[in-house]
């Protein structure tokens, strides 16, 4: 069994134009070639008919014709046709009968072709008629002398002579219809190509799979997703997207309607800085909805054509984080009293090992108080559970790092703004509090003391951290809030205070910082209730 042969999409392409173009090319030239003859058949014979009829009324040859006079109109004729284009010319008398003919054919016999009859009446005509020589291309006028009839004029042109003329006057066209061809060759083959690298040498099976994989896969992705071109029309979106940002216009609808009918003017997606480099993992707004998103450039012979936005509801991957958070916050609690309660237990130890169990009693009493003091502070000056706790867990973190946290007397918190979170606030207490730790540890001529400032008593929430750290290093003080910028090593830094301030924007508050005396870093944070 002979193997089917199998042609490429493009090949198909470069084929079936070729094969237009042969039939355009084909209609074409048999379109000329019926015109121009009809034109040239038109024009011989109105030729030849003009010929006959100037002919008939020369003088000379209306005396020679009523004298039948042959050898004067055979010297006449053969000069008048020396100077003309006819194939042949031929005189006869009132009886269609030869009187002259420049082919030499024999006298005083009948002029053939059956069309002398209309001349015999008085009218000129043009006909195709076979003669004596062969088919040709007749135009003949009557010889009149004083209102009679006495002769005929025929002037003819034979249908091989107007065929090679035809011929002649066709092999221009026929060149330029080849040069024709041979540039739709050439355009053909291009143009496959061209089609060929659109379509990422891709059959069109292969492509309407991928389209639908494609969708498949943007539907079956967790994260919205929307694609849109240079001009801000939306391409394609999966359900997720659609979801978040509420949207009911159908897919056949939605290719005409801009991005910005559906998420309002955001420096993230409209800022022309930001047209040119992919970003990720951007912590911005879409309309009221705080959001983690991503942009990747749509490149397509490098040039952007468009690009492709991702993104997540940032409240859940905060719920997620903060959760994460509060696990390592109760195992960094729990190791930190561990560590605090064996020591304290090594101490006991060798104290009543050594039998001065005074001094043990007065160990364990001094411990407990301290412990207690700090603990009453806390839950005393802040009726917030969760910044209770945090605090806590940050006190015995300082504690075990050999850090200082110290509480300001005047400390106190009622009750978070209306439009921040416990979780947002424990975010942005959190991470100034790390940051003074480390900072703090960086500096070794610093006195380990980090001192909280956190009040509500005004008509705002006033927060301030003092270390004597290292300070902020100058190269980044004007860039310090934006994601990925950090004095600290490793990947995972770079995005705590820029989720600081992020969550300050939202509830209409600022932050500010200055460097604190002698060493250090103060930060400000004012949050209007």
């Amino acid at each position: 069994m002979r193997k089917k042969i199998h042609l490429s999409f493009t090949t198909k392409l470069f084929l079936s134009l070729l094969f237009f173009s042969l039939i355009v090319l084909a209609l074409l030239q048999s379109y000329i070639w019926n015109t121009t003859e009809t034109n040239l058949y038109r024009s011989l014979g109105e030729k030849a008919q003009i010929q006959a009829k100037e002919l008939s009324v020369l003088p000379s040859l209306i005396e020679y014709v009523k004298d039948k006079d042959t050898n004067k109109i055979a010297n006449l004729i053969t000069d008048i046709f020396k100077q003309s284009d006819a194939s042949y010319i031929v005189i006869g008398d009132a009886n269609a009968n030869r009187l002259f003919h420049t082919a030499n054919s024999p006298l005083h016999s009948p002029m053939v072709g059956g069309d002398n009859q209309e001349v015999l009446n008085g009218n000129s005509s043009i006909t195709v008629s076979e003669g004596s020589l062969g088919l040709a291309l007749r135009g003949k006028a009557p010889i009149i002398e004083n209102g009679k009839i006495i002769g005929i004029v025929s002037v003819g042109y034979m249908i091989d002579g107007i065929y090679a003329l035809h011929i002649k006057q066709f092999i221009p066209f026929i060149i330029f219809c080849s040069l024709l061809f041979l540039a739709l060759f050439i355009f053909s083959y291009c143009f496959s190509k061209a089609i060929k690298k659109q379509m990422f040498n891709l059959e069109p099976k292969a492509i309407a799979l991928l389209v639908k994989s494609q969708k498949s896969i943007m539907e079956s992705i967790f994260e919205g997703v929307i694609a849109i071109d240079l001009n801000y029309k939306i391409i394609n979106i999966n359900q997720s997207a659609r979801t978040m940002l509420d949207i009911k216009i159908n897919d056949d609808e939605l290719h005409k309607h801009d991005l910005s009918e559906f998420i309002t003017l955001s420096d993230f997606i409209y800022k022309k800085e930001n047209q040119t480099e992919d970003i990720h993992d951007h912590i911005c707004y879409f309309n009221n909805m705080i959001v983690i998103a991503s942009r990747v450039r749509v490149v397509i012979d490098d040039k952007i054509q468009g690009w492709v936005i991702t993104f997540r509801n940032f409240d859940d991957i905060n719920v997620l984080s903060m959760q994460l958070t509060q696990v390592t916050q109760y195992v960094d609690n729990l190791r930190a009293l561990r560590h605090e309660h064996l020591n304290w237990l090594a101490t006991l130890s060798g104290l009543i090992y050594m039998k001065r169990y005074d001094e043990a009693q007065s160990f364990i009493a001094l411990h407990s108080a301290d412990n207690q003091s700090n603990l009453d502070f806390i839950t005393k000056h802040f009726n917030v559970p969760a910044i209770c706790g945090l605090l806590i867990g940050k006190y015995s973190k300082a504690h075990e790092i050999g850090l200082n946290l110290v509480f300001d007397p005047a400390c106190q918190l009622n009750a978070l703004p209306s439009l921040i979170t416990e979780i947002e606030f424990m975010s942005i207490l959190g991470n100034l509090l790390d940051n003074a730790f480390n900072a703090s540890l960086k500096n070794d001529r610093g006195d380990k003391t980090i001192y909280l400032y956190l009040s509500d008593a005004t008509n705002e929430v006033v927060l301030e951290v003092t270390d004597q750290g290292c300070g902020i290093d100058e190269n980044i003080r004007d860039s310090i809030f934006e994601p990925g910028v950090t004095s600290q090593e490793g990947k995972e830094h770079g995005i705590g205070l820029h989720l600081v301030s992020t969550y300050i924007k939202k509830a209409n508050g600022y932050i500010t910082f200055e460097d604190n005396t002698p060493y250090g870093t103060i930060f400000s944070v004012f949050i209007p209730k």
